[in-house]
């Protein structure tokens, strides 16, 4: 049983140090919403441990769809109900109280005794452990309910929003004209709908988790008087578990206060998020239930459903017993929302009173200047400064607010502002630089032309299609097939090449979507890793060992050879041999057309020049695709999953700062004359390259 004990200790720390690490995490990527990565595994010992743990994971059923939530509240409320049945169990049964001495005796701790077999016992205990317990499971379902509804409303603004942002002129430009700083606002804009319509962010905000946080801290107050009052027995149970008992009341306790500050955090929190006068004065006038609360229940009420009877009578009876208990539950929604409206009053009550008692000394003091500087400061806070609504009414029409009536607070919104800016700042520190060098050598595009040539027939019939990443893996195939050549020079051409791939790979990812492009996006991956970590193609070693002639000449015939053996060893057509076929008749294309370009004097070539020349060719066709970022950057601003918005612009944001400068670098280069979404396709630009057209 000690062992157990043990176990139970061991799960109840895991649990706490996921907590630190939610409030840590949120702390360092200002999300004062505590974003929560914490499930609920298992049952805990501790039913005041319990009510931490769902007071931590209430930001995180905003997360989930209809089927987790339904799935996960049910999940809870089983649990739930279950603890609670059996602390009544033991309640009054009496076995709470006691604990089991020499087999025989019944010895009842300090605290205990003095309330022994009272009415007052069961009652204290019964609040102490049930109540909270049933709030928060309460507190879930009625969340549940509103977050349904709620998202159906971000959703909507956000979508109305984005048509706005699609509005924009010079978004409708070819990606040339999206310049860092028009990226920047672009970004910003989506960072703002994201944030403000982040289901969570919603959920931090809203009256049930502050009441959560208001419900944690009086147990964590319980847990305190508790353990204060029986302290003296605090190492002395004698149960089966012995010594680890008391293991398990120490740590469930620690987990019970530190677990505490990420709710009662949110709460104060939710003030900055959207303090201002009227939005105290909305939330002081409690009897007010917004339609998002109950709207999901008045839509189940007026739907209709599948009557299992052809009875009429029996189909009136089933119609008028739906109405009557979605009518009470309505009723029951709208009680517990103004009920923890009225708990989160606490928290605004908690923060007014050091302002009002600044204001009291201030005046009393005669500090009238100390008191007209802080009213100032506070307009600001609030939202009330003229200038400061007017510099920011850009960026408020991108902000989403399940009430329009309620102004957003401008500390929060330049703060959101701020974050983004920081996140690009800290993302330009992080510049590829073997890939800049690489870039560097790159003076136009011409070398994409120079990878395909007409001339050169496929190894099969079939039409031959093209990506992006497959010429680039095979040109530095072919550089690091050169023997004679300084390991420093292929490395630093590897090195570029492996930082100028990631970029790649999201070009192709987010414009290059189609199942033929896949394919040979898949093959090229393969590709890469076999090149880059084992130093092979297909294969065969990179450079060759012991070459009979190092002469370029003899390099490339050995290399289309090989790719045209290759080719014709494929027989299957499983996956694994349409990658050898793909891979062999890329690198069987682009050495004959290589070989083609000098006329039958490749052998007066060096492998200096021949390096020289891959090295060209892979920096144009890299700053030819990377051209396309500024369109990738504004695409991954736009997530149509609610959940994955806010991820899916901080990676935008991200990439915006690593590519700023070879953005700013090649917009100064002209592009084709291509529609915007054929610049995407190394195809296309081959053809126009070849054949120019006004």
């Amino acid at each position: 049983m000690p062992l157990v004990g043990i176990y139970i200790a061991c799960a109840s720390l895991l649990c706490i140090l996921a907590m630190v690490a939610d409030l840590l995490h949120g702390l360092r990527n200002r999300k004062l919403w505590f974003p929560c990565i914490v499930d609920l595994n298992a049952k805990f010992g501790s039913v005041w441990f319990m009510c931490t743990m769902m007071a931590n994971m209430l930001p995180s059923l905003a997360t989930m769809n209809t089927k987790e939530l339904v799935t996960n509240v049910i999940a809870l409320g089983v649990l739930v109900i279950t603890l609670v049945v059996n602390i009544c169990i033991q309640i009054n049964t009496g076995i709470l109280f006691y604990s089991v001495d020499d087999a025989d005796v019944l010895v009842a701790t300090p605290v205990y005794t003095y309330l022994k077999g009272t009415f007052l016992q069961s009652i204290i205990y019964a609040v102490a452990y049930v109540v909270p317990l049933l709030m928060l499971l309460i507190i879930y379902a009625c969340s549940s309910l509103a977050i349904l509804k709620s998202k159906e409303i971000l959703e909507s603004k956000y979508q109305s929003a984005h048509q706005t942002t699609l509005m924009d002129q010079e978004l409708q430009q070819p990606g040339r004209v999206l310049t860092v700083e028009k990226l920047k606002q672009h970004v910003s804009n989506y960072w703002i709908m994201a944030g403000t319509g982040s289901p969570q962010f919603m959920t931090a905000c809203s009256a049930t988790t502050s009441a959560s946080g208001v419900i944690c801290a009086l147990t964590s107050v319980l847990l305190i008087l508790f353990m204060i009052v029986d302290l003296g027995n605090l190492m002395d149970y004698s149960s089966d578990y012995k010594w680890s008992m008391s293991l398990i009341y120490i740590i469930q306790s620690i987990g019970v206060i530190l677990g505490t500050i990420a709710p009662v955090a949110r709460c104060f929190a939710a003030l900055s998020f959207k303090l201002s006068v009227k939005w105290i004065w909305k939330q002081l006038k409690v009897y007010k239930v917004e339609s998002y609360w109950t709207q999901k229940l008045y839509d189940w009420k007026q739907s209709s459903i599948h009557f299992p009877s052809r009875s009429r009578k029996c189909k009136i009876v089933i119609h008028h017993l739906k109405i009557l208990s979605l009518s009470i539950c309505i009723g029951f929604q709208k009680t517990i929302v103004v009920a923890c409206k009225i708990i989160a009053v606490i928290p605004i009550l908690i923060t007014m009173i050091p302002v009002f008692f600044v204001i009291c000394v201030s005046y009393c003091l005669g500090c009238r200047t100390c008191l007209k500087a802080m009213f100032s400061a506070s307009s600001i806070v609030l939202g009330q400064n003229p200038e400061q609504l007017e510099n920011d009414r850009d960026l408020r029409q991108y902000v989403l607010q399940l009430q329009d009536d309620i102004e957003f607070a401008e500390k929060t919104l330049k703060g959101i502002s701020k974050s983004v800016n920081h996140l690009i700042r800290k993302s330009e520190k992080q510049q590829p630089k073997n890939l800049m060098k690489l870039l560097a050598e790159s003076r136009g595009f011409e070398g994409v032309e120079r990878i395909d040539s007409h001339h050169v027939p496929p190894l099969l019939s079939e039409e031959y299609l093209n990506c992006w990443s497959l010429p680039l893996v095979t040109l530095t195939s072919i550089a690091m097939s050169l023997p004679n050549i300084q390991k420093k020079k292929v490395d630093c051409l590897l090195n570029g090449v492996s930082e100028g791939l990631v970029y790649v790979k999201l070009v192709e990812e987010t414009l290059n979507a189609t199942d033929n492009h896949v394919s040979i996006q898949k093959a090229a991956k393969t590709l890469w890793v076999e090149v880059e970590v084992y130093h092979k193609w297909l294969g065969h070693k990179l450079p060759k060992p012991k070459p009979k002639v190092n002469t370029p000449g003899y390099i490339l015939q050995w290399l289309r050879d090989t790719a045209k053996n290759k080719a014709n060893e494929v027989e299957s057509q499983d996956d694994n041999s349409r990658y050898k076929f793909i891979c062999a008749n890329s690198m069987y294309r682009i050495t004959e057309t290589i070989m083609l370009s000098y006329h039958e004097n490749i052998d007066e070539v060096s492998q200096d020049e021949l390096l020289a020349q891959l090295s060209s060719m892979i920096a144009d066709i890299l700053a030819a695709c990377l051209t396309n970022l500024p369109q990738v950057i504004a695409m991954k601003c736009h997530e149509n999953a609610i959940e994955k918005r806010e991820a899916s612009v901080q990676a935008a944001a991200q990439l915006l700062g690593e590519t700023t400068q070879i953005i700013n670098s090649l917009q100064v280069r002209e592009l084709p004359s291509l529609n915007p979404d054929e610049l995407a396709f190394i195809d296309k630009w081959c053809a126009y390259l070849k054949n120019p057209f006004p």
